[in-house]
């Protein structure tokens, strides 16, 4: 069993001293021969061979590079958190997703895509990132959904990477999370069947015509997002961290309703060596919650005034410093 860390959120000396001004961001493009156009981010810090850094992937979604989406998300989470690395001396790249935002030319169709592709992707930014830093290795932090792209590209070849960062990633398939989060809304509970079985035809290859499917599951399961859906439920997030040795840390939430902090246990079962931290007040965009109600929490998600929890930042960038 991987071990079991509760921290409580404690501020910590740097909030007690002057921060450092931040360093300068600067855009940043990658791409690929499958690709019809670049893809972008932002480098914030710089990358050499001496100091770490970072690639930061987004989660699930129309979600940017610093975390936002259309959806009501403003949480500036990614955004935030490469800020904090910076005062650490972690240098970040954070991405836009191929087909969306700054990458929208990188694909006509941004759905379009299945998690080797977003493998395919990550794997460009890193020969960027290498390149720039004459060598050495990056490591790959993944959010949410981001975090199972991260698992994949580390069992694809774990030759380039530093280690896995895993920050409210699922431990379970996905389509089990898709499941618990639909049947958490009681008006749902009559599709649950229709979900169960979408989702064992997806897995098998199969498709789905769209007018066999609930309206309401069209957004999930809809024909133009089959093909990707399938590829995230063909993943097995235990047998993916199983796959290599590089240093793991699994960081999650006690107050996450997406990825509930159990999934950070179960995923940490996969790897005896890995490093979990459960942060008891902690949500899924990485801000501070007082309380179980469900409506703060939500709240949480479209303040971007709102800094991240104490003792996010601070335990990745102390994994990161240890591990080297």
């Amino acid at each position: 069993m991987a071990r079991w860390e509760t921290a409580r959120l404690l501020a910590i000396a740097l909030a007690a001293g002057t921060a450092m001004p931040l360093a300068a961001e600067e855009e940043i493009t990658a791409t690929h021969r499958a690709l019809s156009g670049e893809l972008a981010g932002t480098l914030l810090g710089e990358l050499t061979g001496d100091g770490p850094s970072v690639l930061i992937i987004p989660g699930s979604g129309p979600t940017d590079r610093d975390g936002n989406n259309a959806l009501g998300v403003k949480a500036a989470s990614y955004r935030l958190l490469a800020e904090a690395f910076d005062q650490h001396g972690i240098a970040t790249v954070r991405i836009d997703k191929r087909g969306m935002f700054g990458s929208s030319e990188a694909t006509a169709n941004a759905n379009d895509v299945t998690v080797d592709a977003y493998v395919d992707d990550v794997e460009a930014w890193t020969e960027v990132m290498l390149d720039r830093s004459g060598g050495g290795c990056i490591w790959l932090l993944g959010h949410s959904e981001g975090g199972l792209i991260a698992m994949a590209a580390a069992a694809r070849d774990a030759s380039r990477y530093c280690g896995l960062l895993l920050v409210a990633a699922p431990g379970r398939n996905l389509s089990d999370v898709v499941r618990a989060q639909i049947a958490a809304n009681p008006l749902a509970t009559p599709l649950l069947a229709q979900v169960d079985e979408i989702s064992e035809r997806l897995k098998a290859g199969e498709t789905v015509p769209a007018e066999e499917i609930h309206p309401g599951l069209l957004p999930l399961f809809g024909p133009q997002v089959q093909g990707f859906v399938a590829s995230l439920f063909r993943q097995e997030p235990a047998e993916l961290l199983a796959a290599h040795d590089l240093p793991v840390l699994i960081l999650n939430g006690g107050k996450d309703i997406q990825t509930p902090a159990s999934d950070a246990e179960l995923l940490a079962t996969a790897r005896a060596d890995a490093k979990l931290i459960v942060l008891e007040d902690v949500n899924h965009v990485l801000k501070l919650v007082e309380g179980d109600d469900r409506a703060d929490n939500l709240a949480t998600y479209g303040n971007p005034d709102l800094p991240l929890a104490p003792g996010v930042a601070e335990a990745i960038a102390e994994f990161i410093g240890s591990a080297r």
